[in-house]
């Protein structure tokens, strides 16, 4: 699906088709969910005939339908035998422990929002609301089953969190702030068996999560306080050792965001830790932009923001923080302390915090590679020579590394980031030595750049070939003989060769790490 991975120098208009289509995507997997389709093929999957009977359906159309569902990856056949693919048993199985049904089908109960899309943007805020006067109990059936489409996120969620804690050892009081059914705080008490929770929710929220948490056997160790999370906590200050907020702040104005967080910092102990976990627009931006319409079209005051936004809240607060941590799926963590002690035992990846910066500063992708992805060829060195009409001045130093001694330099060496940036040149340069000097500031002493181009740092270059500002120069990767389209691709990254004047352009340079 290239609008998932969209190719500024492609011309053609697929990606608009791909966008336009996008939602036949989404209805095939809705569809197959309703029918319960992947339900019926566990363990051991069923014949098209056996299907459609169980089904009720006509067993031409179930064809074309088998036949795209396994396009998608989702639906696997050997002869006449349909079965469930790795993810599909894994996620779409009811009663399997990481079900994601429940959310994939309320995600189908928004597109009828987004269809005002257009309304929403001419009044400013949403325009369809939920029916007025809903009678109690059909009330109560949406909560729970918005609470069942949560829950199974979570789930999933909270082993990606979890791993942060390896090295810690948390025990005592934890308070989840809208806690839905709970499912983070469980996660949580499973792994710690010393650590009890309070969940602050609305009380049929809380009636629902005392049901779901029964059978999960953690009853005794959960403390249930019904509030609206936006009126004051009926909770104890400076007495949790962990609190949470957990895709909270996207669904509140700046306001009511401000109130929460002052919340949260009064009701941390000295060295408790403050969990935040959102969509952030840093990770993920596509997605992170279109949750922020899907609030836009569904909520009051919901929005999606930036991590630079939490983090100079947080600050303000006096509290000390990590930067943004993302994690392998769509959603990122910030953690707060109210000292620096607290944030000492995470387990924090190094390269992965240094990736995030580095994006931060501005280049379009951030690629970790072992270095033996960088191909160093005999000829590379020999296109700066011949065909480059800067070769040889002091701005392109015809001393630059050859493709010997870059493959000598390369050898002490392991791992790399590639880094992509667009014009102009002094721009993107200006970025890489920002680039090196923050990984030398993380602890990377070896840290090197070469970038892309020409030398453009100076205003004016020195006509005798010394050069003035040795501090900042570095080698290109192209002079120094790396073949960078080889090495683009070897990463999984797009390049190719500009055909015409408007052509879209783009830079690519190493940082060399350890």
């Amino acid at each position: 699906m290239s609008y998932l991975n969209h190719e500024p120098q492609e011309n053609g208009p697929q990606y608009l088709e791909d966008l336009a289509t996008g939602y036949w995507y989404s209805e095939a997997l809705f569809t197959a969910v309703e029918l319960g389709i992947f339900t019926l093929l566990e363990p051991g999957g069923k014949t098209p005939e056996e299907i459609s009977r169980a089904l009720d359906i006509n067993p031409e159309g179930l064809m074309r339908f088998l036949q795209a569902l396994c396009a998608l990856g989702l639906l696997g056949r050997h002869g006449e035998i349909y079965f469930n693919t790795k993810i599909s048993s894994k996620f779409l199985v009811k009663d399997v422990e990481d079900y994601q049904g429940d959310s994939i089908l309320w995600r189908n109960n928004l597109f009828s929002n987004w269809r005002s899309l257009g309304s929403c943007l001419r009044k400013g805020g949403r325009v369809n609301f939920a029916r007025r006067n809903e009678d109690p109990e059909g009330l109560i059936r949406r909560m729970r089953k918005y609470s069942r489409a949560m829950d199974s996120v979570a789930r999933t969620k909270v082993k990606e969190i979890l791993p942060f804690f390896a090295d810690v050892s948390l025990s005592g009081e934890m308070l989840d702030v809208g806690s839905g059914t709970g499912a983070v705080s469980a996660g949580f008490l499973e792994y710690f068996p010393g650590l009890r929770a309070t969940l602050i929710d609305l009380l049929e929220v809380l009636d629902y999560a005392g049901e779901v948490l029964q059978e999960k056997g953690y009853h005794d160790r959960f403390h249930y306080c019904p509030a609206n999370i936006l009126d004051p906590w009926p909770v104890q200050e400076d007495h949790y050792d962990l609190i949470i907020l957990s895709n909270i702040v996207h669904a509140y104005s700046e306001t009511e965001i401000s109130v929460l967080l002052d919340r949260a910092a009064a009701c941390l102990k000295k060295d408790g830790l403050l969990l935040i976990h959102d969509f952030f627009f840093e990770h993920c931006p596509e997605k992170a932009a279109l949750f922020d319409l899907n609030m836009f079209v569904n909520t009051f005051n919901g929005k999606v923001y930036s991590a630079k936004w939490l983090e100079e809240q947080l600050t303000q607060r006096k509290l000390y923080i990590t930067e943004l941590l993302p994690l392998a799926s769509d959603t990122a963590l910030i953690f707060a302390g109210k000292s620096p002690e607290s944030l000492q035992n995470l387990c924090l990846d190094h390269k992965a915090r240094l990736v995030y910066k580095i994006k931060d500063m501005g280049f379009q992708n951030v690629c970790p590679i072992p270095v033996e992805m960088v191909h160093v060829p005999e000829w590379a060195d020999l296109r700066c020579r011949f065909g480059c009409g800067n070769y040889g001045k002091p701005h392109c130093r015809p001393d630059s590394l050859t493709p010997q001694k870059t493959r000598a330099m390369l050898r002490d060496y392991t791992y790399c980031l590639l880094l992509e940036g667009v014009p102009p040149t002094r721009d993107f340069q200006r970025r890489m030595l920002k680039a090196e000097q923050e990984a030398f500031k993380a602890g990377f002493y070896k840290a090197f750049a070469f970038w892309a181009g020409p030398c453009t740092l100076c205003d004016t270059c020195v006509v005798d070939g010394s050069c003035r500002n040795t501090k900042d120069s570095r080698p290109s990767m192209e002079g120094s003989g790396i073949d960078v389209f080889e090495t683009v691709k070897r990463a999984g990254l797009a390049l190719r060769t500009l055909a015409g004047e408007g052509d879209f352009i783009k830079y690519f340079g190493i940082l060399l790490l350890e």
